[in-house]
């Protein structure tokens, strides 16, 4: 028999059929080992633990496409590296004295070995690793590499699915597996790009016999103390042996510890600090390091999926999948060029370097410096986007000062990359200034200077110096000293590199800024000024923000991003990380929009103060807003929020009626002051909202049509039979102030995630209120002004117009402004109660404001674009929700829409912790959004009116990527 080729075998290997009789027969009649087997788990092995009064011992019974020859070899690694003090199990001997026992099983011949048992904890269970265990995982991984330098044997030659040297066939012949689209595309497209950067390197990588599974699952901890800096441990299963890139051993290795730090993927260097402590890298090993984590990763993953489909049993496989994925999700999101320069500054500090002198006869001052960080306003109206911003602001500046610099270690929002699913290279690492065309030149420090490509280098000991943009004086390489003419420039971008030889990133991703600011060191005492941006601390700010400002204000995200900047229906954190905006419909005409800017600054020249002063904004803002009002409704007040609207909309329909009692919908919400919290009871945002209501406070049944009490298209008379039955009661009982003032409720259930009323339902309830001289109040806070896109105001879509509107949020794109719109008749009845004022609402500004809003969805078509956009993501969620059965149902209309997440799709058991993942999941993906509803299980999607048909679908297939995993 030959040994394994995986690529002339077909793909499906299922394990032998051995059960764990069979198991204990073996290890009695062909070792003379009574025990007790327990199965261990394997990809395509059979391999059980047997218990005995002699002992401990693994039984292994191999998949018959195995060779002799590969079983031996694995057995002469296991005794070499025992030999070197490496703890490993060790192959006994059969009662003939063979270490490899034929066997036959239901036709089936096979080979079995029985192995000492390795006591200890397996890494894989441990959680997030400590510093300690991740060094452990690589000793371990570099004294095996090193302990089998050497080994020959003919069972090593073989071409297995784990043998990185095949890993683009692997996943090209197994990639079809992976049920997902987009799953399978993600695992295809970081394949290609791993084996592109792979190839130059594939020739100069050593070769040797390699363990090839030194995984967590693989090593175990056999000493007690597990923090200390010297930890014990051991290495099993040995079914992988072979020739290979010696490099791979290290790659496996990584790849295992990722699962363990997910949030801190460059931990991974202790690892492979570890490693190179027993067995060195080359240079080209280094660089193909990361590309083969990946590819490790994608084989896993494709090899997982693949090995579930033929052998369905394969709870060990089935198991693992979801760290596979998680291993390929975290490797696949950073830079090889950055890890790549991060190991060779771990394992090659080179020596402290001298005091650099300046690079310019110049004098820089504070004015030269160019702001790029996202809080500068020269990036404002979105700069930022512009092709070659950077260059032509250094321009702008160095025209009107002489010269230009900007900043090291800088998160530049010129860098960010709106709708990038992975974090993206902001921070600078390099200084790049403007000065006078033919500026001369200066050698900051003694060394050998020598040109790459169009850069140069300046190499003293301990410090490279990086330039781009110098014109030499001299083509050749030349030793310069220290203050010594280098050339000329007019743009010059320098960095320093305490790596020699080697360039770092110009831009690197967040993350590992101390060991970067180690690597590369700010050059700005080349420039003689401190030129190094302040560092951002989000999570000091966040302290701070808990120890000043009530914590029932909450904030989202237990770990939120520092948000400073908004564009359109992207949001930007400080370190120049954008998101995909999908819940903020405050900001209905997109974050800040110029022409709402502008106007607010106009106005704040001009004049800002109350409604009781005479002014044209109010009259024209109030005009415009009565005209977009359906039938009788004329008369506007104007307030300072939706709260403050809803609760000035109960007290006109108290006070028409002379009445008291508001009829309010069941898991509703309306808002925060006294009256808006009466008739809000949503459990979602107060648990006891049900045992706390006021006795002027009626709730009917909630017509939820997904999971209420009448569903499918008698929902609405089911309804509205409890409504009038309520109704009826009411009728009969308490004195005439205590009965009923008026009906509030959303058009479009906006709290549970954009459900949709039954048809008919508002039609029938406004009809029964009326019949009783109530006022019907339609709170369109969330759900109106344009969002439905099929509809202005949301009453529209049930065919009703109510006595009174109230409307906030859009109307003012994130400044407090809301209005309550009515009839002059109950307008003019609340007079009873006295004037009527609010400070801000309606002041110049707000007005302006107000004004200015509609302008702009008039003059952009937003409500038209809610439909387009909207009609298109609720396709896009529709679709997921055929292939994922966690999506219930797709609630809402327009761009108010919601994805209602199950654990059963009978049951409709809410996935409320499901949700949260989600939402954490999807903001590594790039995307803001948050759950809903009673049950937290829904996410609300309201994204600014300006979202794009590209963003929507950027959302969708982040979605499609998270419920994949």
């Amino acid at each position: 028999m030959t040994n394994f080729d995986f690529l002339a075998q077909p793909s499906a290997l299922p394990r032998p059929d051995v059960t764990a009789a069979d198991a204990q027969a073996i290890a009695r009649d062909r070792f003379g080992v009574d025990g007790t087997p327990t199965e261990l788990g394997s990809q395509q092995d059979r391999n059980f633990r047997i218990d005995g009064p002699s002992g401990v011992f693994v039984l292994k019974v191999a998949n018959p496409v195995f060779s002799a020859d590969e079983l031996a070899a694995q057995n002469l690694a296991m005794g070499a590296l025992h030999d070197r003090g490496v703890i490993a199990p060790r192959a006994l001997p059969g009662l003939d004295g063979s270490d490899l026992q034929r066997v036959e099983l239901g036709g089936e011949r096979l080979i079995a070995r029985l192995l000492t048992y390795v006591d200890g904890d397996p890494l894989t269970g441990e959680g997030e690793l400590s510093d300690a265990q991740l060094r452990s995982l690589g000793d371990i991984a570099g004294r095996v590499a090193a302990g089998l330098t050497g080994l020959e044997h003919p069972g090593t030659e073989r071409s297995t699915q784990w043998d990185l040297r095949i890993a683009g066939e692997v996943v090209d012949r197994l990639a079809d597996h992976v049920a997902q689209p987009a799953r399978r595309r993600l695992i295809e497209e970081a394949t290609r790009g791993a084996l592109a950067r792979l190839e130059p390197l594939r020739d100069s990588l050593r070769i040797g016999v390699i363990h090839g599974d030194v995984t967590d699952d693989n090593i175990v901890i056999t000493g007690a103390d597990i923090d200390g800096t010297d930890v014990p441990a051991g290495v099993i299963d040995f079914g992988d042996v072979s020739r290979g890139w010696i490099v791979a051993e290290l790659a496996v290795a990584v790849a295992s510890a990722l699962h363990h730090v997910p949030g801190e993927p460059l931990r991974a260097l202790e690892t492979i600090a570890a490693f190179t402590a027993h067995q060195p890298l080359t240079d080209p090993e280094i660089e193909a390091l990361w590309p083969l984590v990946l590819l490790r990763a994608a084989v896993l993953v494709v090899s997982g999926e693949q090995q579930v489909a033929v052998d369905a049993g394969n709870t060990y496989a089935a198991e693992n999948r979801a760290h596979e994925w998680l291993v390929f999700d975290v490797a696949r999101r950073v830079d090889p060029d950055e890890v790549e320069s991060l190991i060779r500054w771990r394992l090659r500090r080179d020596a402290a370097a001298c005091a650099p002198l300046p690079l310019f006869d110049l004098g820089f001052d504070d004015s030269d410096v160019l702001d790029l960080s996202v809080t500068s306003h020269r990036l404002d109206e979105g700069r930022w986007l512009e092709p070659d911003i950077e260059a032509r602001l250094l321009t702008e500046t160095g025209r009107s000062n002489g010269r230009a610099v900007t900043r090291y270690g800088e998160f530049r929002l010129t860098r960010a990359v709106p709708e990038s699913a992975a974090a993206t290279p902001t921070l600078a690492l390099a200084v790049t200034a403007r000065v006078p065309e033919g500026t001369r030149v200066h050698a900051p420090v003694s060394g050998m200077l020598t040109a790459s490509g169009d850069d140069w280098v300046l190499s003293s000991p301990g410090l490279d110096v990086w330039f781009s943009g110098l014109v030499p004086l001299d083509a050749a390489a030349r030793e310069v000293a220290a203050g010594d003419p280098l050339g000329t420039t007019e743009t010059l971008t320098v960095q320093l590199s305490r790596l020699a030889g080697h360039r770092p990133p110009a831009f690197v991703r967040p993350g590992a800024e101390p060991e970067w600011r180690a690597l590369s060191p700010d050059p700005s005492p080349l420039f003689g000024i401190g030129l190094a941006a302040p560092e951002e601390d989000p999570d000091a700010l966040l302290r701070r923000r808990d120890a000043s400002f009530a914590r029932v204000q909450e904030h989202y995200y237990a770990h939120p991003p520092q948000i400073e900047r908004g564009w359109r229906h992207h949001l930007v954190d400080t370190r120049a990380q954008t998101y995909v905006d999908m819940v903020n419909n405050v900001t209905a005409v997109g974050h800040a929009h110029p022409r709402l800017v502008n106007a607010v600054r106009d106005q704040w020249a001009l004049l800002n103060t109350n409604s009781r002063f005479h002014y044209e904004e109010l009259s024209d803002f109030t005009s415009r807003l009565a005209e977009l009002a359906p039938g009788p409704l004329d008369t506007v007040f104007l307030v300072n929020s939706g709260s403050e609207a809803v609760d000035l909309a109960i007290r006109l329909a108290q006070t028409f009626t002379g009445r008291r009692t508001i009829l309010a919908v069941r898991e509703a919400y309306h808002g925060w002051t006294v009256g808006a919290d009466a008739v809000s009871s949503s459990i979602g945002d107060n648990p006891r909202a049900l045992e706390t209501r006021p006795d002027w406070v009626r709730l009917v049944e909630s017509p939820h049509s997904y999971r209420g009490k009448y569903r499918g298209p008698g929902a609405a008379a089911g309804y509205l039979a409890d409504v009038a039955a309520q109704l009826a009661a009411l009728d009969d009982a308490g004195p005439d102030d205590a009965g009923l003032a008026g009906f509030i409720a959303e058009p479009v259930f906006g709290n549970a995630g954009g459900v949709m009323l039954p048809d008919g339902y508002l039609a029938g309830a406004y009809e029964l209120v009326r019949e009783r001289g109530g006022v019907c109040i339609a709170d369109e806070v969330q759900v109106g002004y344009g969002r439905l896109g099929e509809y202005f105001w949301g009453s529209e879509q049930q065919g009703v117009i109510p006595d009174i509107i109230t409307v906030a949020k859009a109307m003012g794109n994130g400044h407090p402004l809301g209005a309550v719109i009515t009839t002059r008749e109950i307008a003019e009845r609340f007079a009873a109660e006295g004037s009527f004022f609010s400070s801000a609402g309606g002041s110049p500004v707000s007005a302006r404001v107000g004004l200015t809003v509609l302008d702009i969805m008039r003059d952009e078509h937003l409500q038209e674009n809610a439909r387009i956009v909207g009609a298109h993501l609720a396709a896009r969620l529709d679709e997921l929700a055929k292939r994922f059965p966690t999506i219930g149902a797709v609630h809402g209309l327009g761009l108010y829409l919601g994805v209602e997440l199950v654990r059963d799709p009978v049951t409709l058991e809410p996935a409320g912790a499901e949700a949260a993942r989600i939402c954490d999941a999807l903001l590594a993906e790039g995307c803001i959004v948050q759950p809903t509803g009673d049950y937290k299980n829904v996410l609300k999607i309201k994204p600014p009116l300006c979202l794009t048909v590209e963003a929507a679908d950027f959302f969708a297939d982040a979605l499609e990527r998270v419920l994949s995993d």
